[in-house]
């Protein structure tokens, strides 16, 4: 079972989909979204929760990862997979 994943976002966000195309082909089949573009106060409560205005800001279980490029580099060091799994990284 892999950890679930909450990423906010908005409709024309090409960091966002690159984000997305990453899980994915990680195995993420479930990704819940929080569109912060449709509803204001989903962006100021993003804001107070990462401390970031843009968009992604991606959830991990209880991890916050960051942005996409974030996301990435967790990836690339190899910390992804297990992050994905429950482990800690």
């Amino acid at each position: 079972m892999s950890a679930p994943v909450l990423m906010y976002t908005t409709a024309v966000c090409p960091y966002c989909i690159r984000a997305k195309q990453l899980l994915k082909a990680r195995g993420v089949a479930e990704i819940t979204e929080v569109r912060v573009d449709l509803d204001p106060e989903q962006r100021e409560k993003m804001m107070q929760r990462t401390g970031r205005r843009t968009v992604p800001q991606i959830y991990i279980g209880d991890t916050h990862v960051g942005g996409c490029d974030d996301l990435v580099a967790l990836d690339a060091a190899g910390g992804l997979k297990a992050l994905l799994a429950g482990s800690a990284s």
